[in-house]
């Protein structure tokens, strides 16, 4: 299966449907089914200090788990007007995410939570996890 790895918050807020736009500095080929995953890297200090993002994403968090699957249907290249968009008319988003001009975003769909969630070590990039 193919999964990106994600520090919490973010990769519970995708997995609770609070989150259907991956925010990042590279583009992607892939589109298909794609697994979640909450690295076990700890909330940055940075990040807690968020309070709309915290309080939209709870406390329960799962680090170093496969939580979700979902589609990536596109990768879009965020001008300006997407941006704007994002920022004017899809407020939760905005919160979840950076958007910048010149990034990416990944729209996501189809999300469904794991009945159980799957320990495993993160990597960089999209990756390959095999079920043994």
């Amino acid at each position: 299966m193919r999964v990106l790895s994600l520090k919490e918050p973010f990769a519970t807020l995708i997995k609770d449907g609070k989150k259907k736009i991956e925010t990042r500095s590279w583009k992607t080929s892939y589109r298909g089914e794609l697994y979640i995953h909450a690295s076990a890297t700890k909330i940055s200090k940075k990040t807690l200090e968020r309070k709309e993002l915290m309080e939209l994403a709870g406390e329960d968090f799962s680090y170093g788990h496969i939580l979700c699957k979902c589609q990536l249907v596109d990768c879009v290249y965020m001008t300006k007007e997407f941006v704007e968009d994002i920022c004017q008319n899809h407020p939760q988003e905005a919160i979840c995410g950076l958007y910048q001009e010149g990034r990416y975003a990944w729209i996501l769909e189809d999300v469904e939570p794991l009945e159980e969630p799957i320990p495993a070590k993160g990597r960089l990039q999209i990756w390959n996890y095999d079920k043994k």
